[in-house]
Parts: C-alpha cells; structure tokens; sequence
C-alpha cells in the first residue's frame, strides 16, 4: 500500500478506502536487465487507464491507477509515457503520477495470492473482464 495517510494500514483498512492508500506493487529492478521505458510498457499494457473509478471490477480510490516515481528522471519518463499512451488512445488517461512515499507490503496472506489460490484467482481475473478489456484497449491503440 502507498500514498495514503495511516502509518502501517491494514488490508481491511486500506480496502475500505479511508486511508488514502492504493493497492499497489514496488518494482526493484536492475537497469542493466530492464530499463525503466520497459516497465511503464508493461504497466499501460496491464492497467485501464481510463478508468477514473479504479480497474476492471475493483472499485474506489484504493484501486485507481498510479505510477510512483522516485526521481526525476523517472517523473519525466511516466509523463512522457503517459502522453503517449494517451495520443495512442485518443483518450483521457486518468493514470495519476506522484512522487513515491511509503510503501508498505501487504500482509503475507495477500502475497502471490495468484500462486496460493490459483482457482479462485483466474475466476476473479475472468469475472472482472480484465482480460477483455485489455484487449479492447490493446485495439484503440494499434488502430491509431
């Protein structure tokens, strides 16, 4: 979790969307093995970026698109990318971009939850129409 304004939020905290925080991951990467542009193509490929009320079936402000940055450089990069995607789309991105705070990892419980629960997660990924909407999106952007 990160962006929000309680120290040390709990799932059930953060879920109910009173804490300021998103639902997030944190990416440590080595830039000789993958360049930061290659990351933001992986999330505007994983992530609506029209959605102003959170992704897929996940609603509220703790599931709102972000990219965290932690310099710069990385600023400059997001914005660019997201200038990008939003020509590509010709469309609104409602994707924030803010400079990284606090992140706290989430309990254990929900770690590779894809991994502990497999069944429950494909029904929950194909229940929320992610994948169709991926690809509805993937469209807008190789027609333009």
């Amino acid at each position: 979790y990160i962006g929000g304004h309680v120290k040390d939020p709990t799932y059930e905290q953060v879920s109910m969307g009173d804490t300021g925080h998103v639902e997030a991951i944190e990416v440590k990467f080595d830039p000789a093995q993958v360049t930061y542009s290659d990351l933001l193509d992986i999330f505007w490929s994983n992530v609506d970026p029209t959605d102003a009320d959170g992704q897929f079936c996940d609603k509220g402000s703790q599931y709102h698109a972000g990219i965290f940055y932690l310099d710069e450089a990385q600023k400059i990069a997001a914005e660019k990318s997201s200038i990008a995607i939003e020509n590509k789309l010709g469309q609104k991105i409602v994707t924030f971009i803010k400079k990284a705070d606090i992140f706290y990892p989430a309990e254990e419980y929900h770690q590779s939850y894809h991994k502990k629960s497999p069944i429950r997660y494909q029904l929950y990924k194909v229940g929320c129409g992610r994948q169709d909407r991926l690809e509805q999106l993937e469209e807008m952007h190789d027609k333009k």
